[in-house]
């Protein structure tokens, strides 16, 4: 319980899973799906990032937003107390993914909210949910991030 506490620390992990859903615009019937293409190929290429434990370069590859929002330091000493402890990742499958204009409490822009079912080393079956963003550069990089 400790370790999702300490998540709530960076942007968008505190804003629940259930709420993404209800809110904004959403859905890929829009004709997003080159968005959501390339959201999750940088939530993969940041996921492994985390996955071989290197917290500082997660933040590093991080949306300008979840910068802006958290620092590294503080950052890094979530990931290692909420994450670390998790073990090593076992297997990881996309479980939904799904474009959005507005996500509650952040600023409008472009995200994809991607879910994958996850399992770890010490927790079997775990829920990841990572939001990538189009930053200013036009570049998807991930804004926020959230394990249960």
């Amino acid at each position: 319980m400790k370790a999702r506490a300490v998540l709530a620390l960076v942007p968008l992990f505190s804003l629940g899973v259930p709420t993404f859903a209800a809110d904004g615009q959403a859905g890929s019937a829009g004709g997003h799906e080159e968005a959501e293409k390339q959201a999750a190929a940088a939530a993969k290429a940041w996921l492994a990032l985390v996955d071989q434990g290197k917290y500082a370069e997660s933040w590093d590859a991080a949306a300008e937003y979840l910068k802006n929002a958290v620092g590294k330091e503080a950052f890094v000493k979530s990931l290692n107390a909420a994450r670390k402890p998790l073990g090593e990742l076992k297997s990881r499958a996309v479980k939904s993914k799904e474009y959005r204009t507005s996500l509650p409490g952040a600023p409008d822009g472009q995200y994809v909210v991607i879910q994958f079912k996850t399992s770890l080393e010490n927790k079997k079956a775990a829920v990841e949910t990572v939001t990538p963003m189009l930053d200013k550069d036009k570049k998807w990089r991930v804004s926020g991030y959230y394990i249960r």
